[in-house]
C-alpha cells in the first residue's frame, strides 16, 4: 500500500509499505478521508518532539472497518468509522476527574501511532478502550466525518469559553478553525458573530461560506477599534483567537466586554510564546482567559452528531480533494492559506 511518512523536517515521502495487521485488541480500517491542517504544516517544517521517524502522518481520520482483532467486539467489516486524534490514557488522575483533554499521558494518532495518510491503518486498542472509535451517522460522508476531529477541538474551546445565547462573539482568524468557530457559535445561540483576518482574500473566501454577521480585515485595520465600533463601545462577550498570533491574543483582551471570556485557541510558536498581558484589564473588567487543548473522545462523538443534524454544516468547507500521492501539494496549499479544508483521499 501507499503511505506518506515523515522522515525529518522538510522530508515527507510517499512510499510503499506492507499492509498492517491488527493485534488482538485492534481494528484495521480502509482510510477513505484524512484531512490536513496547520499542524501538518508545522510538522513538515519543524518536526515534533512526540514523533520518532519514520512515522505515517495524518490525524483527521475517517474510513471503514476491514478487519478486527480476535478480542474486539462490537465492530465488523463495513462499519463506517471516525477516529479520535488525541488518545487519553483513561487511568490518570486527570482522566479520573473527567479532564481527558489535559491527560498528561496523552498520545496521538500520526504522532505516537501511524496515522491516516495511508490506504490502510490500524486503530490501536488504546483508542477503543476510551471509546475513541465512533460510528459515522447515516447521511454523513467520510469527508465530513474527517472534519469531526477539528470540530471536536472547537467544541471543547467554546464549552470552556461558555459561548451561549445572545453573545457577541469575535473570531480572530479566518482559516478552517475560524470557520468552524463561526458555525458552532451560531448553533450555540450567539447573537452576533464577527470574523476577522488580516488577509482580505482569505477572509472573503471564508465569509462567502460561513456568512458571519460582520467581517473585519485588511492590512492596517485597527481590529480593537472596529470591534468597539460594532458593539457600541461595549466590546465582545467572547473573543476567540483562532490563529497562532501573540498580537491577536493581546488584542483579544482589549476588545473584550466586561466579564468577557477570551479563548486562547491557537497555540503560539514554541520559540516565541510570551505576550504582554494587561493584568488590570483582567482585574477591573473581570475577564476570563481560557486555553483550549484538543478534544476528548466524547467531543468527537458530539461533533459527529452536530454534523449529522445539520447544526454545524462542514461539507462546503472541504475546498480541495487530493489523492495520497499529492499530499505534499496539499500541505503546501494549507501553508499558503488558499484553501479552507484540504482532504486526502487515499
Amino acid at each position: 500500500m501507499k503511505v506518506a511518512r515523515f522522515h525529518a523536517p522538510g522530508d515527507i515521502r510517499v512510499e510503499d509499505a506492507p499492509e498492517p495487521a491488527p493485534g488482538p485488541g485492534d481494528v484495521k480500517i480502509r482510510v477513505r478521508n484524512c484531512s490536513t491542517c496547520g499542524t501538518d504544516v508545522k510538522i513538515f517544517k519543524h518536526g515534533h518532539h512526540h514523533i520518532r521517524p519514520p512515522r505515517v502522518m495524518g490525524h483527521e481520520i475517517a474510513g471503514e472497518v476491514v478487519e478486527t482483532g480476535a478480542e474486539v467486539t462490537g465492530w465488523a467489516p463495513g462499519d463506517r468509522v471516525q477516529v479520535i486524534a488525541a488518545i487519553p490514557c483513561g487511568r490518570c488522575e486527570e482522566c479520573r476527574r473527567g479532564r481527558l483533554t489535559v491527560c498528561p499521558d496523552q498520545e496521538s494518532m500520526g504522532y505516537h501511532y501511524d496515522g491516516g495518510f495511508a490506504e490502510y491503518m490500524v486503530v490501536p486498542a488504546k483508542v477503543l478502550a476510551v471509546d475513541g472509535l465512533n460510528r459515522i451517522p447515516d447521511g454523513v460522508g467520510f469527508d465530513e466525518a474527517s472534519v469531526a476531529e477539528p470540530l471536536a477541538c472547537v467544541l471543547n474551546g467554546q464549552e470552556l469559553a461558555r459561548v451561549g445565547e445572545g453573545d457577541d462573539v469575535v473570531v480572530l482568524g479566518a482559516g478552517p478553525i475560524g470557520c468552524l468557530h463561526v458555525r458552532l457559535a451560531r448553533s450555540r445561540g450567539a447573537g452576533r458573530v464577527v470574523l476577522a483576518d488580516l488577509n482580505p482574500e482569505r477572509l472573503a473566501m471564508a465569509a462567502e461560506r460561513v456568512r458571519p454577521d460582520e467581517t473585519i480585515g485588511g492590512a492596517g485595520v485597527d481590529m480593537v477599534d472596529e470591534v468597539l465600533k460594532l458593539t457600541g463601545g461595549r466590546g465582545a462577550d467572547v473573543v476567540i483567537t483562532a490563529a497562532a498570533s501573540g498580537a491577536a491574543q493581546e488584542q483579544a483582551l482589549q476588545m473584550a466586554a466586561r466579564q468577557g471570556r477570551i479563548s486562547f485557541f491557537g497555540g503560539l510558536p514554541k520559540d516565541d510564546p510570551i505576550i504582554r498581558l494587561d493584568s488590570n484589564l483582567v482585574h477591573y473588567r473581570e475577564l476570563t482567559v481560557v486555553g483550549a487543548n484538543g478534544s476528548s473522545p466524547h467531543h468527537n462523538a458530539q461533533a459527529l452528531a452536530l454534523i449529522a443534524s445539520g447544526a454545524v454544516p462542514v461539507a462546503d468547507l472541504v475546498t480541495h480533494r487530493i489523492p495520497l500521492t499529492e499530499v505534499l501539494d496539499g500541505i503546501d496549499t494549507v501553508a499558503r492559506g488558499v484553501a479552507i479544508k484540504v482532504t486526502v483521499e487515499p
